[in-house]
């Protein structure tokens, strides 16, 4: 794809990728989620046909593709946390001052503290996000094969649920800031570019580092 005028690239084509299958396998886990756990809900294993010798459909069918997209959050994640992990894991100075204002979503704020490739509280998101994928996928395999006995898989059953809260609320705030919240954001999505007026205002350490080379992206 050439490069569209007065734009610059923010996601290359593979973080994209896994950005989708990401955000995909999310939203497909809590539907499926919620219809294994809640029986007000149970209309939508009505939506899953059955599967040639794995599951006569229904409930059996969103169950079994429940654990199979589990694995794959699971493993999609690895690819995440080679690209956006070296940025977003370790929280330094400039994130704090950059808490103390909360980055001026929630008031007025003369000057936000600058950001990089990501700020402080999508660093903070990311963080979250490492600490529930690993919480969800080893409750998920000990719950899909319960070796460990009843009692231990009820609390398992807990710590899932908990994840999901936790990973829900956490995506709820992302997908706002990422549409209505900062216009120009979803793009990145998309065809993964972005003005410079938008770096400038949500990049601007990072646009300094492109534009003089320090680095490709």
């Amino acid at each position: 794809m050439a490069k569209p005028k007065n734009l610059i690239l923010a996601s290359t084509a593979f973080e994209r990728v896994i950005h989708w299958i990401l955000g995909g396998s999310c939203l497909f886990l809590f539907l499926t989620g919620f219809g294994l756990m809640f029986h007000s809900l149970s209309f939508i294993s009505r939506l899953f046909p059955p599967i040639p010798y794995l599951a006569a459909g229904g409930y059996e069918s969103m169950k079994l593709l429940h654990n199979l997209c589990g694995l794959l959050f699971a493993v999609s994640f690895l690819p995440a946390l080679l690209i956006w992990g070296k940025d977003t894991l370790f929280l330094d100075k400039e994130d704090m001052e950059w808490f103390k204002v909360m980055g001026g979503y929630l008031w007025e704020v003369e000057q936000v503290p600058e950001g990089g490739k990501f700020n402080a509280g999508q660093k903070l998101f990311f963080i979250a996000l490492f600490l529930v994928w690993v919480i969800m996928v080893v409750t998920g395999i000990f719950m899909w094969f319960p070796v460990l006995g009843p009692s231990l898989t009820r609390w398992l059953y807990v710590l899932h649920v908990l994840g999901v809260l936790i990973l829900g609320s956490f995506l709820v705030i992302h997908f706002y800031l990422g549409t209505y919240g900062n216009p120009g954001t979803f793009q990145v999505m998309g065809h993964g570019y972005v003005t410079k007026a938008w770096c400038r205002k949500h990049r601007p350490k990072w646009l300094r580092d492109v534009e003089a080379g320090r680095r490709s992206i």
